[in-house]
């Protein structure tokens, strides 16, 4: 092995140390961070046959423009009218309910969506869900 540095390095080194050029820092991760764009509808006072239209409307409208990110505000259902009637169960027609479980029985929503899960307390918690799309490819 030859231990003299030659002229070519020695150059290279002092173009290097005189030089601003940053090394990249091989131990830091680059972390992605994908960009939502987002959109959301409120159902307060909606009847069950009502927000389920306008979901599927909005879902559908939403995959067309390219949004990936829906927020779904149902409400947790404290205020429900359901529970005047005895002869209706107080979870059944909740929207809180009854809403995602209309989407992931419909194929043709669920051909558009990603994923569907809780949102975060400052999206409204256990009173909302986030909707993620898939991307259009016709866009």
């Amino acid at each position: 092995m030859n231990r003299d540095i030659s002229d070519k390095d020695k150059k290279d080194w002092e173009k290097f140390i005189s030089s601003d050029e940053k090394l990249p820092n091989k131990d830091f991760k680059k972390i992605n961070k994908v960009s939502f764009q987002t959109r959301s509808i409120d159902l307060h006072g909606f009847t069950l046959e009502e927000a389920n239209k306008a979901v599927e409307e909005f879902i559908y409208k939403s995959f067309e423009d390219n949004i990936n990110k829906l927020i779904i505000v149902t409400g947790k259902g404290l205020h429900s009218e359901n529970e005047k009637n005895p002869y209706i169960s107080r979870e059944l027609s909740i929207l809180k309910h009854s809403v995602p479980e209309f989407i992931s029985k419909n194929k043709n929503l669920m051909n558009v969506i990603y994923e569907i899960k809780e949102a975060k307390i400052e999206d409204g918690g256990s009173g909302a869900f986030y909707i993620f799309l898939k991307k259009n490819k016709n866009k």
